[in-house]
Parts: structure tokens; sequence; C-alpha cells
């Protein structure tokens, strides 16, 4: 019976030293080997070119690299591009690029489906198949970045983590992907152009602060209602609003960054003067900004986009408060690539 072999990029590289030490070669082999896997971004062990051929075929017969696959490409009409990424197992999650005039952003999956329940989002309606390992998150971004250069002709500046999946039940992976992305061996990004959004798990939200990472902090929050809330992402009701302050003013007393909150206005549930004072109320706790999404429908169920007049209410009465608020227009909405749309539909 054939040994699954093990994929290489789930070993550190004092893991990579050791194995070369043990199969009568030099440490510094691994030095070399996680440099093509990372820096590199190697999918194959043939492109190890400064290594013997002896020791490409030893890395061959115990390893494998279980890299992602750009499956489909799809090109919006407004620059956007949507990534059908197959992963080594056959299943398929979406990425984004999403450029601007200043800068392009990736938007990476960090789960194949989701965790959790959100009404209004069509990544929500597909079961959570499994966790994303760092090396597929981290290809995610490779794969944009090399878009971003042929498309736009830069690099990739930044990435949030908004695709698929909720980041913070990802968590271990999240943060090795994330080390791997701004480390000098890796891409060498600054994390501060990277955020990661959460729907808003407050015990994770504490151990990221504990963990000091650097990288920004966004939360789905749609409501500072809990019944609301609750009717909208319908887990919150195990998070309720206290718990969730109370983890956002411990994040901010650690990190001293800024929380930005994502919050979709929507007809007939969250567009009222009362929605409007619980959001000014809970955006006073600790430092943020406020980015009103405009929706984009899923189907012609209860979430439909609020007016015009609905998302101005917000403004005035969040600029008024000196809340730094802006509305955030969808991109890619042609492609079913915008805020809410990734569902593998090509799957």
């Amino acid at each position: 019976m054939e040994i699954e072999k093990k994929d290489i990029r789930s070993l550190s590289k004092e893991q990579l030293r050791d194995f070369f030490v043990a199969n009568g070669d030099k440490a510094f082999r691994g030095n070399q080997v996680f440099e093509w896997l990372w820096s590199k971004a190697s999918h194959n062990f043939e492109d190890m070119t400064n290594v013997s051929k002896e020791t490409r075929l030893m890395l061959e017969t115990n390893f494998v690299i279980n890299h992602i696959k750009v499956d489909t490409m799809q090109r919006s009409e407004d620059g956007t591009v949507k990534n059908a990424v197959r992963l080594h197992d056959g299943l398929i999650v979406e990425s984004v690029l999403i450029p601007t005039n200043t800068r392009t952003t990736a938007c990476v999956s960090s789960q194949v489906g989701c965790s959790l329940d959100c009404n209004f989002c069509a990544t929500a309606r597909l079961k959570r198949m499994r966790n994303l390992e760092p090396g597929e998150i981290y290809d995610q971004v490779i794969a944009i970045d090399r878009e971003s250069r042929l498309y736009h002709n830069r690099p990739l500046s930044n990435i949030v983590f908004m695709g698929m999946g909720e980041p913070l039940m990802n968590y271990n992976n999240v943060l090795k992907a994330i080390t791997l992305i701004t480390s000098n061996e890796g891409l060498g990004m600054s994390p501060k152009r990277i955020t990661v959004s959460t729907s808003g798990i407050p015990k994770m939200i504490k151990k990221m602060a504990d963990d000091e990472v650097k990288f920004k902090l966004a939360v789905s929050l749609h409501s500072a209602i809990d019944d609301v809330r609750a009717r909208i992402m319908p887990f919150s009701s195990n998070f309720p609003l206290a718990d969730l302050r109370e983890s956002l003013e411990y994040w901010y007393q650690k990190t001293k960054s800024k929380i930005t909150y994502e919050y979709v206005v929507w007809k007939g549930i969250n567009d009222n003067q009362e929605a409007i004072d619980a959001l000014v109320k809970f955006c006073k706790y600790v430092p943020c900004k406020v980015n009103l999404i405009e929706y984009n429908p899923i189907d012609d169920g209860e979430f439909q986009q609020a007016s015009d007049e609905a998302i101005d209410n917000y403004i005035k009465a969040l600029v008024k408060q000196d809340i730094v608020a802006k509305v955030r227009r969808s991109r890619g909405k042609d492609i079913d690539a915008a805020c809410g749309q990734l569902a593998n539909k090509e799957a």
C-alpha cells in the first residue's frame, strides 16, 4: 500500500533542516528548500535547481506540495478579477483582486464554505467543508499578486481576509499564513497592509490581542441591537454585543489599533433611526471607523439594499459625532465577486 506523502509546506524551516541532517545531508539544504517553497513560491521540486538531482528525487519520494490551481478566472468590467481556486483535493474556493487607482487588494478565503450562518451571505449557504492550510491561503495571495502585476502593472498592496469563511475559526492556519506573508523569507509585506475581518468572536479577538498581532481588525457588525443582529447573523446570539464590546475594548487597550466596522444597511431591517442611534453609541466605546457597504442581493428574499436616503442618514449621524464613515461601493458585481456573493458557482 502506498504511504500518503506529507505536504512539505507543513514543515517549519527547523524541521526541514532536521530532515536533511537525518538523511545525511547538510542542515543548510533545509534553508534552500524553504526559500524555494515560500520566497520563490515554487510548486515543483524540479524547479529547485540549486539542490542536486538526487536531493530533488529524495524530496519527491518523501513529500508533496499541495498547491492550488486557478481553475477559472473572470475579469469584471471594472477591473476586478475573481479566481475560482481548485485545491489539491478537488474542492474550490474563491478569491478576488480589487483594483483602485492607488492600490490593489487581494480578498482571500480562509475556509471552504463557512462555519457561520449569516442569512445575507451566499458563502454561508455552503456548509463548512474544511479549513484552508497556510500554504493554500498563501497561494491565493501569490496568484493575485501575479495578476496585479500582469493587469495593473504593480504588485499587490493590501490583503483582506474577507473571502469565504470565518478567519477566526481557522485561527492557527490564518496566523501562520500571515506570518509567512509578512516574513522576509516569504513576501515581506507589512502587516499594516493586512486586515482580518471577523463576524465577531469575542474570545478569539482577545486571543489575537494577547498574541500581539500587528495586522488590522475589521468586524462585520451590521447592527448594534442584539435581536436585530441575531436576525441578520443567527450565530451572534451566542456572542452578545456586550461581550463583543468588551473584547474590542481589550483589543484596543492591548494593540492601540483602531477597529473598522463593516456595516450593510438593509431596507426594513436596520434602516431606521433606532438602528442609527445604536450604532453611533456603539462606535463611542472604542476608536473606530465605519464602512457602510453596498449590499449585493443573493436572491429575492428579505435582504434588500436600503435607500440612498437611509445610508445618507447614517453618514450624517456618524460624521456629526466625529466618527469616520464612508460608503464602500461594491466591485465586481457583474461576476458575482462582490461582498457576500462568493459561492462556488463553478464547483
